[in-house]
């Protein structure tokens, strides 16, 4: 099947000036460009922000989550004083390099994300992906590594230590080799206000770092790509541990690539990014981009544990136990969730290819974690972007909160869109799960600034169709895209409300940790920009075997069966992907021909259209179907010329008895 990029799509709006691709000054202190000409630049592109008002709509165009293709050829310097040399070349044809990038992300790690999915003001098609990333940084809970993962990633181990050494936010910092990096994040020991819960000590802090020792405002490529797992929520908000968690599951895993390939869909171009980097006169130039291979290993399927971690009806009860907590005053919502686990006999690469043939999605993504795992997914919902506009940084969301079952065809799904629209339970649903996300804004965006532009809208998925609201916030000053991330973990969507009792509830009585699933995926910019969807819709592979979480949203009125029966239906096209292949190329219109094609019908018609639909309908069953206009020789029907050659005696007794001589008549 052809990528996205080869499906014909609708011209887009012009892109945004340059002077909107640019990045203004972070709040936490000016940034340095690559040259004075940026500089000078970017000084005459915000004044003319503010003398020339009529072009601001055209200013406020957006890229919707796609990699803004800006970058060029040339040189510059980060503001950790790593030189950097960027290499841009046009690629003519895609397929070739995004079907081996595919195939090798089987055996080696890196990352792969593809928006299939449009949505006017939201969404946009693109593609882009990595593989054999210089560095990863991995924690778990407050100890990280940082690796170099060949002979490129060593040239920078030093400019990282450099950064991290004497960081207040680390209790130890130890260089192990050339290659490695470990240390620990200190515990918070003081208190704070709430505004500043963000900047507390955690794994974050050594994110924040690294965006600073390879920010610039003028790169919108290069940053940290990978997976954020559910349990960095507990560096945010504390919560009294009640699961048994495996000592080795990271947390968080992100590549620092080198190397790109980009796919704008709708200007229908391609583009390969090389970057070499310099660092107190070491360099990665003449380096070869390789990395370690390991190969995907199915597990048989007698060496499987169970298939699901809740037997039936067990869910249903959790869900009863939820619903005392509401009576109270405890909870208003939660999600709960369960966990589906199937063998994988297809390579990761293979279940992400029918997964962007079934479920586009606008967060569709493979993730080689390294260590025998992988990240598999078709996410509906954005979790946090932030990119920046002539209004400052804008920060958005986008809650899913309530669900129906596709229709068989567009009048069905037109009835389903009718009753989850008119479903009270399900509109309460978002608009508590809106008000908590307006809530987490407030902390970090300026005055006046959180507000609702898209409410209860509908997105339609192969087996879905949810109801959505879209929310903005523009960041005030001494915030950025981490407290954005932060404040925001984890959705309202995936957790409850009020949130922190929520997260406790799901820790009580969860059968199993979350791991990655109710995370999020998605990249963190060294331009200051963030752009990430939420872990769901996800298969996580690990050690061959496949596991799928799905969740419900519970409320006082929920119905335990039905919450139950939504979360394996949530689960069933993630299922599908792992265990059900493509159907074969013979459809079943071919099928239907086979059967039938000796059957020969006449229609007769009394200049109602109807008789196009019908004559339709017939020929799916695979036979031959012809139409005449009443009135015709009752000759043309024992030998019409439509039907010359062919042998239809049985048509010729049936339709001649009914042959109309009069007048017209509406039935058939």
């Amino acid at each position: 099947t052809a990528p996205a990029w080869h499906t014909p799509t609708p011209s887009p709006p012009s892109p945004p000036p340059a002077a909107a691709s640019r990045r203004a000054s972070m709040p936490t202190g000016k940034r340095k460009h690559g040259s004075e000409e940026n500089q000078d630049a970017n000084k005459k592109d915000v004044e003319q922000a503010h003398v020339e008002p009529q072009h601001h709509a055209e200013a406020l165009k957006r890229n919707l989550g796609a990699p803004r293709l800006t970058s060029k050829t040339g040189d510059y310097t980060t503001r950790g004083g790593v030189r950097v040399h960027c290499d841009v070349s046009e690629l003519e044809d895609a397929q070739k390099p995004y079907d081996e990038l595919v195939e090798r992300l089987d055996t080696h790690r890196g990352c792969l994300f593809e928006s299939s999915y449009e949505f006017p003001g939201r969404y946009a098609r693109w593609t882009m992906g990595f593989c054999d990333p210089p560095l990863v940084l991995e924690s778990t809970r407050r100890d990280f590594v940082i690796s170099a993962l060949n002979s490129r990633g060593e040239v920078l181990i030093p400019a990282v230590h450099s950064v991290l050494k004497d960081h207040t936010a680390l209790l130890t910092l130890q260089l192990e080799s050339a290659a490695c990096i470990r240390g620990s994040v200190r515990p918070v020991e003081t208190s704070f206000t709430e505004e500043e819960r963000s900047r507390q000590f955690s794994i974050f802090s050594v994110v924040r770092a690294l965006t600073e020792l390879f920010g610039c405002d003028d790169e919108p490529q290069l940053g940290l790509y990978g997976s954020f797992g559910y349990d960095l929520t507990f560096q945010f908000e504390p919560v009294r541990p009640f699961q048994q968690r495996d000592l080795s599951q990271r947390d968080l895993v992100l590549y620092l690539p080198d190397e790109f390939l980009v796919i704008d869909i709708h200007s229908r171009t391609a583009r390969s990014l090389k970057y070499e980097f310099t660092y107190k006169g070491k360099g990665t130039l003449g380096l070869p981009r390789v990395g370690a291979s390991e190969a995907y290993s199915p597990k048989a399927e007698s060496e499987l544990p169970a298939r699901r971690d809740h037997s039936a009806g067990e869910f249903a009860k959790k869900v009863l136990r939820a619903k005392e907590e509401f009576k109270v005053g405890n909870l208003f919502e939660v999600v709960l969730s369960q966990t589906f686990t199937e063998p994988c006999p297809q390579s990761p690469s293979e279940v992400f290819k029918r997964l962007r043939r079934r479920n586009p999605s606008p967060y569709g993504f493979i993730i080689n974690l390294g260590k025998t795992e992988y990240l598999v997914g078709a996410s509906p919902e954005m979790f946090v972007r932030v990119e920046h506009d002539r209004k400052g940084w804008r920060c958005e969301t986008c809650p899913i909160s309530g669900t129906i079952r596709r229709g068989r065809d567009a009048l069905e799904d037109a009835e389903n869109i009718k009753t989850i629209l008119s479903d009270k339970k399900e509109e309460s649903e978002l608009t508590m799960c809106t008000d908590v996300d307006r809530n987490d804004k407030s902390r970090i965006c300026r005055a006046g600034s959180v507000s609702v532009i898209g409410r209860r809208q509908i997105e339609m998925y192969s087996r879905l169709i949810h109801t959505v609201d879209h929310v903005e916030g523009y960041l005030r000053d001494g915030f950025d895209a981490m407290d954005a991330f932060l404040v925001h973990t984890w959705a309202v969507t995936v957790t409850g409300a009020p949130k922190p009792w929520a997260v406790q509830f799901v820790e009580e009585h969860e059968a199993s940790p979350r791991n990655w699933y109710g995370g999020a995926v998605g990249h963190v910019g060294f331009d200051g920009c963030l752009n990430t969807g939420l872990t769901l819709r996800t298969v996580h592979i690990k050690d061959g075997v496949a596991q799928i979480r799905a969740g419900a949203t519970l409320l006082f009125d929920s119905d335990p069966t039905s919450e139950e029966l939504e979360t394996e239906l949530k689960a069933s096209a993630m299922r599908d992907a792992v265990l059900r292949p493509d159907p074969p190329a013979a459809t079943t219109e071919a099928a239907a021909t086979e059967a039938a094609c000796e059957a020969n019908i006449l229609l007769v018609d009394h200049q109602d259209s109807f008789v196009h639909t019908l004559a339709n309908y017939l020929r799916q069953t695979g036979a031959q179907v012809t139409t005449l206009r009443f009135g015709f020789p009752e000759s043309e029907v024992t030998s019409p010329p439509c039907l010359e050659h062919q042998s239809h005696p049985l048509l010729t007794r049936t339709v001649s008895a009914q042959l109309p001589h009069a007048r017209p008549r509406r039935r058939y």
